[in-house]
């Protein structure tokens, strides 16, 4: 789009030259070419370097760009930028030519968009839709009825069991002041690495901006959800009903058990383990056996509960 056509759609007025904007990304990662978003001072650091071209943000702030960045006055950049989303979202479905390698095992019911690139040695089994642009490697595995939607990448010797999703839209909206909700139209991907294991109805949420990753040895059981912009490290392990927030970042070898969850935008080192209903409200830094919720060291929280036990009984 055009930014003058940008500026119009979203009634922000603006003397903007003829630019083609060719995309949407955050500050940290938009190229000369995209519009960015300013709307948390604790991101303040990335719009003081930003490369992109234009940037919706409050008047307040917009001394802060740097040269050269064009500032798209609005009191509410949030909103704006989830407006403007569902104008650079790609078609879901589109037919068209695609590759299979000769050995591998597709199902006659088995849908398959335009672009697909499925490689050698692949089973893919009943009533499963593959959409536009999805790579699969050698050695997968995608039982019934898995949904993979467009632009997801799958690694070597990945296994999908049934019923998993991978690669809708994450649970992002922005609020109107009348407490409407608008949606976020999620532009990014996921990326699934070598031999990880995703089991029975499992969600996996595309990123806003940039990719959802799994990471190489990554295994994940059954009724999980892993929301979008989330990573995932190497040799991870997500017991079942495991809640994963969006941009939780996750070191490698660690271990959630049942039911444990993270809030938002937080990362937790290398080989921590996150006891069952463990709730992680924010950064964990030290490897470790957590536990609780709040969260604490698991030794701590056993002696929290012979505290509350021998008061009870008296």
């Amino acid at each position: 789009m055009k930014l003058g056509e940008i500026c119009k759609v979203l009634d922000i007025k603006c003397n903007c030259p003829d630019i083609e904007i060719r995309g949407i990304n955050t500050l940290k990662e938009a190229k000369e070419g995209e519009i960015s978003f300013f709307h948390n001072e604790k991101y303040k650091r990335h719009l003081l370097n930003t490369k992109a071209t234009a940037v919706l943000i409050e008047e307040k702030y917009k001394d802060l760009l740097p040269n050269g960045v064009i500032a798209l006055i609005t009191d509410e950049p949030y909103l704006k930028l989830a407006l403007l989303t569902k104008y650079f979202v790609k078609e879901p479905w589109e037919d068209g030519g695609y590759q299979v390698a000769k050995d591998s095992k597709i199902d006659p019911s088995v849908r398959i968009a335009k672009g697909v690139k499925i490689g050698k040695n692949v089973t893919i089994m009943p009533n499963v839709t593959i959409g536009p642009y999805v790579e699969i490697e050698e050695g997968c595995v995608i039982y019934p009825n898995v949904s993979i939607y467009r632009d997801t990448k799958l690694g070597k010797n990945v296994i999908i069991h049934s019923g998993s999703v991978i690669g809708s839209d994450g649970f992002g909206y922005a609020h109107t002041k009348n407490g409407e909700h608008i949606k976020i139209y999620h532009l990014g991907k996921v990326v699934i690495e070598d031999n990880v294991e995703i089991g029975a109805n499992t969600t996996i949420d595309r990123a806003v901006f940039g990719e959802t990753r799994i990471k190489k040895g990554s295994k994940i059981d059954n009724l999980v959800q892993i929301g979008h912009n989330c990573e995932i490290g190497e040799n991870s392990i997500l017991v079942s009903q495991v809640g994963l927030s969006g941009s939780s970042k996750l070191g490698r070898n660690v271990v959630m058990g049942g039911q444990s969850a993270t809030a938002g935008h937080l990362e937790i080192a290398d080989f921590v383990t996150i006891a069952a209903r463990g709730g992680v409200t924010k950064d964990v830094k030290k490897p470790g056996v957590y536990s609780g919720f709040p969260l604490m060291p698991h030794k701590m929280w056993l002696k929290l509960q012979a505290i509350l036990s021998r008061m009870l009984k008296k």
